[in-house]
């Protein structure tokens, strides 16, 4: 990924590149942030964070031997962005999370941005020693000294492996593997193993574009074609792509041929604002991707999902993780010892609505539920509005509804001292929405407050909502992954109220319950 220019414009570091970046943390948290970590004002309590400093895209996810990796541009120093690291994370349920060390540092040839990691299962590499399987991470270097120059050629591919399971890594003694041919913003390698070719295919956004390559043995690489020229969002540069078939065991478009999807993170122009994943559903070849429509799709319609890809190595199961923030403002939310998050990991499917294939997105709802604390149902009061008053509303919670989609309605958490945060439906418009103008905190960015919604893909009667409420986040998927928003608030004494209302008179719910959710950072 890209620098993060944002409101406040962190300088480059030109120096050695493990120079201090500037920090501009927020005075008044800081004096607030004095429990443990973890514990902080605003810190997520079901999402992934690192202990401390600043973080951004997830990198080189991938499944071995039981265990989930993790990788995410990570910059150890301030939270600020600054020369980019690769973090490490593991799990093995993709919801509790131990930060282990550092995985890749800069070094001369620059700084380690965006990339991948794959299961070189037959060693095409070369790189196992003694049966040791390898993992290869594919990597994009930024060279800060060729940027600042105005040099063309400044980002690079190369590749390091790891025979300890991911625990430590060894670069490339040839690096780098893709060298650019004058192309500015030449980065993000998303790799994939093609069986029919027998071949590894590298996804790698090119300015305004994608351009394939293939290799035998993640060394040697071929440039194969090039998409998206004159397709989809262009509001800003292209990053973070990934090719991946959603449904390899059936689902087969209507000439026969698996589906395919290419997904594309876009810098600007997004629906609410800002940036997010859009993607493409169609066909690939191990050369080229052929677009099946013109659409412009999106995985997530908040304002809070960037750089969004899946893991590798997980069979037919498709899991993807995002960034949860926004580079319009990435640089100025209200945190102080770390800044920067992921989503909670979502299942990807597919479904069919109007002769148009779209990709489904839901939480890891049997995960959560193994993690809940307790149930509770919502009832009507005399007035005719579901009611909930709970001092737990500050904590983590899944709300699941059922609505007749007839009806307009809102779902409001407040408190008292004023603050609001409003989801809904609105008939008018056919579309879900998250207003976040009255949550707490929005003056630190402009345009931070404000009502972002999507369309409702669905063409039955029935709506049903699955929303999860974290410390300073919620997430709604709606009509079973169809529809999905990403929103960060930042209520400083969080919700003690919650309440379901419709303008409707003869408005109700077939269903509306809650699950409280245990923080995955218990006994941090």
């Amino acid at each position: 990924m890209k620098k993060i220019l944002v409101l406040i414009l962190c300088p480059l570091v030109v120096g050695p590149i493990w120079g201090l970046a500037q920090r501009v943390d927020n005075a008044e948290e800081n004096k607030q942030d004095t429990t443990r970590p973890y514990q902080e004002t605003y810190r997520p309590q079901l999402h992934f964070t690192p202990k401390a400093h600043w973080n951004n895209d997830p990198n080189g996810m991938v499944y071995y031997a039981g265990v989930y990796h993790l990788f995410f541009q990570y910059y150890p120093v301030g939270t600020q962005w600054g020369p980019m690291h690769w973090g490490h994370a593991i799990s093995k349920d993709l919801l509790h999370w131990d930060e282990k060390a550092i995985a890749l540092y800069p070094d001369s040839l620059g700084y380690i941005f965006s990339g991948s990691a794959v299961v070189d299962k037959e060693n095409t590499s070369g790189f196992g020693k003694n049966g040791i399987v390898p993992l290869v991470a594919v990597f994009t270097y930024h060279d800060p000294k060729g940027d600042k120059a105005g040099r063309n050629d400044f980002e690079t591919q190369a590749v390091a492996y790891s025979l300890d399971s991911g625990k430590s890594w060894v670069k490339y003694g040839h690096n780098p593997v893709v060298k650019n041919p004058g192309i500015r913003d030449f980065r993000d390698p998303k790799v994939c193993w093609y069986a029919p070719t027998k071949s590894w295919i590298m996804t790698l956004a090119t300015k305004d574009r994608i351009t394939f390559f293939s290799s035998p043995n993640l060394i040697d690489w071929k440039k194969e074609s090039e998409f998206g020229h004159n397709v989809g969002s262009h509001g800003g540069v292209w990053e973070c792509p990934d090719l991946y078939l959603v449904e390899k065991s059936n689902k087969l478009n209507k000439t026969g041929k698996a589906i395919w999807v290419l997904s594309v993170n876009v810098g600007s122009g997004a629906p609410s604002g800002g940036s997010a994943t859009q993607y493409f559903t169609g066909d690939f070849d191990g050369h080229h991707f052929t677009a099946s429509d013109t659409l412009t799709k999106w995985l997530d319609y908040g304002p809070d999902e960037y750089a969004g890809v899946n893991w590798s190595n997980t069979g037919n199961d498709l899991y993807f993780l995002g960034w949860m923030s926004n580079t319009r403002y990435a640089g100025a939310t209200p945190t102080s010892t770390w800044r920067g998050g992921m989503t909670l990991t979502r299942k990807l499917g597919l479904a069919e609505v109007n002769d148009h294939y779209y990709v489904t997105s839901v939480p890891l709802t049997e995960t959560l539920k193994k993690n809940a604390s307790g149930s509770q149902q919502i009832k009507k009061n005399s007035a005719g509005i579901y009611v909930l008053e709970s001092q737990k509303l500050n904590s983590p919670f899944m709300l699941t509804l059922n609505a007749d989609y007839s009806h307009d309605f809102a779902i409001t958490l407040r408190n008292k001292t004023g603050d609001k945060l409003v989801l809904g439906y609105d008939k008018a418009d056919n579309a879900y929405y998250i207003d976040r103008s009255a949550a707490g905190k929005t003056d630190f960015a402009d345009g931070f407050g404000a009502r972002h919604k999507a369309p409702r893909l669905a063409t039955g009667k029935e709506i049903y909502l699955q929303l999860i409420f974290d410390k300073s986040s919620v997430e709604l998927f709606a009509d079973r992954g169809k529809t999905s928003m990403t929103s960060l608030f930042f209520v400083k004494d969080g919700f003690d109220k919650l309440e379901i209302s419709s303008n409707q008179t003869d408005f109700d719910l077939k269903h509306a319950g809650l699950q409280w959710i245990k923080s995955i950072w218990t006994g941090k």
